[in-house]
């Protein structure tokens, strides 16, 4: 196959004590998925259903590098997220098979340019730009089931510069990783190399140049970000 420009390189993320790398094919983001960070959100946890966007494959940044404020912002917050790494298709499962299908999980954030994604928000706007910009999506090395299970509970935390922001549980998600995977199957053919941000929790704020965020959850280790300077 010739083709008129160069393929874009293969995006991927880390693979917990090995070499090795995971494909990134697309990121799929749950919104408002903790009951206290829909309140903080203005929103009612108990009757909404869940929701989706995405990030581009190409958004992903490793575990340590340091991401530059992002230009057209004033408010850029940090989001701490499971992640689920998709390995085999998924069309269509129940909740009860969903888990069969992940390869594994990371730890993730999910960076937010916030007062586009209000201001896209409160104008009924697709979050795009608030959400899937350049180098929004830091996701940690990728462990195996097989080595770490799954994840029902455990404690998920995140730091600025060592002072806790968000302190929650896993166990808190309004949709478990299952039903998750369930109800996106039902819209989408998922694919080896999909990745699920679940959602994060109450606390988020803003990073401001020089900061630095640490997110650690029960399992998966930690993972670090440095905010860099201002670009644009």
């Amino acid at each position: 196959m010739k083709f008129v420009l160069s393929p874009p390189p293969q995006s991927s993320v880390a693979v917990q004590g090995t070499d090795d790398r995971f494909p990134v094919r697309r990121i799929f983001c749950v919104g408002r998925n903790y009951a206290a960070h829909a309140r903080e959100m203005g929103k009612d946890p108990d009757r909404e259903a869940p929701f989706f966007f995405t990030k581009p494959s190409d958004a992903v940044v490793d575990d340590g590098e340091t991401v530059a404020y992002p230009p057209k912002t004033s408010n850029l917050h940090y989001e701490a997220e499971l992640v689920v790494a998709i390995g085999a298709e998924t069309i269509g499962v129940s909740v009860d098979n969903a888990l069969q299908h992940v390869w594994g999980y990371a730890i993730g954030n999910d960076l937010t340019r916030r007062d586009i994604q209000f201001e896209a928000r409160d104008k009924g706007r697709p979050w795009d730009e608030g959400k899937g910009f350049d180098r929004s999506a830091v996701i940690g090395p990728v462990h195996a089931v097989a080595s770490v299970g799954h994840l029902p509970s455990g404690s998920i935390k995140l730091t600025v510069n060592g002072e806790i922001k968000q302190d929650a549980d896993l166990k808190d998600l309004i949709w478990s990783v299952p039903e998750i995977i369930s109800i996106l199957s039902q819209s989408f053919t998922l694919k080896p190399g999909d990745l699920i941000m679940t959602g994060t929790p109450a606390g988020v704020g803003a990073l401001s140049p020089g900061d630095t965020c640490v997110i650690t959850i029960d399992g998966l280790g930690s993972i670090s970000t440095k905010i860099g300077p201002r670009v644009g």
